[in-house]
């Protein structure tokens, strides 16, 4: 019996070569050629364009229709803004999380409530029929009119679609799905690859929404080729603190709604439930005031969050001080650092600053800035922020304080939970004055110093 031949594909840009190498050279990434079964060739693909007929034209956009594109709604609201106000027929959602996270209770959920509304089908890889039914019944939810197929080659379970005809299809995972056609193991990249094309031509050509689940890396990215995120028309990422019960769920693409939209969800007995004020948790703040704490108001996609920043400075006993991060850019403290010694007159090159923020959000937007500073300050000095006060603004290296975007609505919502005062950049200053709310503007960051 022949040998097969062997080749080496990159997980991240699917590169093959017949040697291994260090280095992929089509991407340059170090350590991603892994070892498959070279498929053999089906003949040129390439042969007869120029003979080839009744091909597509190219039509002008002004002649296109523009269509209101149709939505299904999955029955829970934090996943459906995450989606971009539901779930669109005929698209492809890819998933990944950390193994045990919640994909597949939040997708049973999903599917629970959207089976009495449109045609579902749960199509499980790495479980039995015998544990979904199980995990349904812990979490006390109607799955009697759900169909799940345990089933893990392609061509089955393409027949089970074509032959049920269902709205909404879940496929997890996309790892364990193997092609009849190719030699390769499951979860190799030529498997994965092209399982994912054909489930993504299969939701495109019956209008069928596809949801796939997605393993992760040690790094915490989405396992296998990196083509894989690009075929699909929405990503989503589903994360979560070790030992925290809630859950927070991320788009990172999507072809029919805002990107860094964010939805949290808390596991329990019963299943993930949805936090409908997410500020509540991230201001998990003591009863009494404390040094070197301090609250903005962040945005993730259209809805603005309230966060708790905390800072720790201390006498350093090394000759290179540490600068530790939890939740931000290393880089950005270093930055806010130097310019609060460079234009705030603050010294800090002997001092250990620990910076925290609070409730596993990460502060990826500018907007963070002053509070950062404020809650350095306020522990330098030992002196707490008041309990009421919500800041926020971007600070510039050459000490100015410079506006945000949607500075009213972080206003509101401040005001509606109870803030009394804030401080924030001028020209974000509102034209009318909101209730029981009193604004300081400030243009510099001396000036912000002196509110402070």
């Amino acid at each position: 019996m022949a040998r097969a031949k062997v080749v080496y594909s990159c997980t991240e840009c699917g590169h093959s070569q017949p040697k291994w190498a260090g280095r992929c050279p089509g991407c340059g990434a170090w350590s991603t050629l892994v070892e498959s079964v070279a498929e053999p060739a089906a003949g040129s693909r390439f042969a007869g364009f120029a003979g080839a007929a009744g091909g597509a034209e190219a039509v002008p956009l002004g002649e296109v229709e523009a269509e209101e594109v149709a939505r299904i709604s999955t029955g829970l609201s934090e996943l459906d803004r995450v989606l971009g106000s539901g779930l669109v027929k005929g698209s492809a959602v890819l998933i990944g999380g950390d193994p045990g996270i919640g994909k597949s209770t939040l997708l049973l959920q999903a599917t629970a409530l959207l089976s009495g509304r449109a045609g579902t089908l749960y199509v499980t890889g790495e479980e039995s029929v015998q544990q979904i039914s199980l995990r349904a019944r812990r979490m006390r939810a109607d799955c009697s009119q759900v169909p799940v197929l345990a089933e893990t080659s392609l061509e089955r379970i393409g027949a089970a679609i074509e032959r049920q005809k269902p709205e909404v299809v879940v496929i997890d995972s996309v790892q364990t799905v193997y092609s009849e056609q190719l030699n390769s193991a499951p979860g190799s990249v030529s498997q994965v690859r092209e399982c994912a094309a054909r489930l993504v031509r299969l939701a495109k050509s019956s209008r069928t929404a596809v949801f796939l689940v997605g393993h992760v890396t040690k790094e915490g990215a989405l396992a296998g080729p990196r083509v894989l995120e690009h075929m699909v028309d929405t990503v989503l990422y589903f994360e979560g603190e070790h030992g925290s019960r809630f859950r927070v769920i991320r788009a990172v693409k999507n072809r029919f709604g805002a990107t860094g939209e964010l939805g949290v969800f808390a596991m329990t007995e019963g299943g993930l439930k949805e936090v409908r004020n997410p500020s509540a948790i991230f201001l998990s703040r003591q009863s009494e005031e404390t040094s070197g704490s301090a609250v903005s108001v962040i945005r993730e996609g259209s809805r603005p969050l309230l966060i708790e920043v905390q800072a720790l400075v201390d006498d350093s006993p090394l000759g290179n001080p540490r600068r530790v991060t939890v939740g931000m850019e290393h880089n950005r403290l270093a930055m806010l650092l130097a310019v609060l010694h460079r234009h705030g007159g603050i010294p800090l090159a002997g001092q250990d600053v620990f910076v925290n923020v609070v409730g596993g959000v990460r502060l990826a937007e500018t907007a963070g800035d002053l509070a950062v500073a404020a809650a350095v300050l306020s522990s330098l000095r030992d002196r707490p922020i008041p309990r009421d006060w919500v800041i926020f603004g971007e600070i510039g290296l050459t000490g100015e304080v410079r506006p945000v975007p949607h500075g009213e609505e972080r206003l509101r919502e401040a005001a509606k939970h109870g803030f009394g005062r804030a401080i924030i950049p001028h020209a974000n200053a509102p034209r009318q004055a909101i209730e029981g709310m009193e604004i300081v503007a400030v243009k510099t960051l001396q000036q912000a110093l002196q509110a402070l």
